[in-house]
C-alpha cells in the first residue's frame, strides 16, 4: 500500500482534501494531508528560504512513510517537486495537479505568467503576504456556488517569502516517476516547461475535464486518478 502525502496550493491548507482522502483510506493507503508553514492553522509558523520544502521532508521523516505518493498542487508543485529529490527511495511517484513545477534558480514570482513585477507589486502592497482568494477569482473553474464559498472562506494569506524563494533541484525533475493532471477548464494545454519534461519516458499527462481547485470540483475523480498512480 502506498501513502499518500498530500500538500494543497496557495492560501489552502489540508482541509483542502476533506473530500478526496476518505476515497484513498478506503483503498487501505496511508493518507497524511499536510499544511505547509504560515498557512491555515500554521498562519503563525515563520516562512524563509526553504522552508516548505523542509515542511514536506520533515514530515516524511517525523512518520518514517515509504511507498510515497507526494501530490503537489498549484504553487504547492515548486516545493512538492524539490522534496521529492530529497526523499529518495521512499518516493514511489509524483503528481502534479495543475501545479508549478520548480526549475532551478527559478521561483513562483520568477515565473509567474502575468510579470514577476505584477505579483511581487502585489505582495508588497499587503505587508508581505499574497491576498486570499475572492470568489471572483474562482468563476469559470466548474465549482458551484457552496464550493467557492468554502475554498474563499477557507483561504488565508499566503506568506510572500515562500513565493520568491528559489528552487534548489539535485538531479534533473524529469528522472523522478511523475504524473501530471492538467485541470482543462484553467487551460487546455500544460505550460511550456511541463510540456518540455512530459517528453521524458518517466513522466505521464493526465487530463482532467474541470477547473484549478478539482479537490472541491472533482473529488471523485481525483482520488481515481491518484489511486492509478500508485500502482
Amino acid at each position: 500500500m502506498a501513502n499518500f502525502v498530500l500538500v494543497a496550493g496557495a492560501w489552502l491548507g489540508s482541509w483542502a482534501w476533506d473530500e478526496v482522502a476518505p476515497a484513498l483510506r478506503e483503498a487501505g493507503h496511508g493518507v497524511h494531508p499536510l499544511t505547509l508553514s504560515g498557512l491555515a492553522e500554521k498562519q503563525d509558523v515563520p516562512v524563509g528560504p526553504g522552508t516548505h520544502v523542509r515542511d514536506i521532508v520533515d514530515e516524511v521523516e517525523r512518520l518514517d512513510l515509504r511507498d510515497i505518493v507526494l501530490v503537489g498542487h498549484s504553487y504547492s508543485g515548486i516545493p512538492v517537486g524539490q522534496a521529492a529529490e530529497l526523499i529518495g527511495d521512499r518516493l514511489a511517484r509524483v503528481v502534479f495537479v495543475d501545479a508549478n513545477v520548480p526549475a532551478e534558480g527559478e521561483s513562483f514570482v520568477s515565473t509567474w505568467w502575468e510579470g514577476p513585477a505584477k505579483l511581487e507589486s502585489a505582495i508588497a502592497g499587503s505587508d508581505g503576504v499574497w491576498a486570499p482568494l475572492t470568489e471572483a477569482d474562482c468563476e469559470g473553474q466548474g465549482l458551484t456556488d457552496d464550493q467557492i464559498t468554502r475554498i474563499v472562506a477557507g483561504a488565508t494569506p499566503h506568506p510572500g517569502a515562500s513565493l520568491a524563494d528559489p528552487a534548489v533541484l539535485p538531479r534533473p525533475l524529469g528522472e523522478l516517476p511523475a504524473t501530471y493532471i492538467k485541470c482543462l477548464l484553467d487551460g487546455p494545454e500544460p505550460t511550456a516547461d511541463v510540456t518540455e519534461l512530459l517528453r521524458s519516458e518517466r513522466w505521464r499527462l493526465v487530463e482532467l475535464d474541470t477547473g484549478h481547485w478539482p479537490m472541491f470540483s472533482r473529488p471523485a475523480d481525483l482520488a481515481r486518478i491518484f489511486l492509478d498512480s500508485a500502482r
